[in-house]
């Protein structure tokens, strides 16, 4: 039974990360943390 419980815990915590995943590519949140990551590096070289 607590093999059960463990296995529905693993899938239910899969299922809800892969659902964030969809929605964040579908709001283009990736783009943003691009541009972030740019400023982020450009700041810590001098440049920006």
């Amino acid at each position: 039974m607590r093999d059960r419980n463990v296995l529905a815990v693993r899938y239910g915590l899969l299922g809800l990360a892969v659902a964030l995943i969809v929605i964040g590519i579908l709001e283009q949140e990736h783009l943003e943390v691009m541009q972030k990551a740019v400023k982020i590096c450009l700041e810590c070289i001098g440049i920006g």
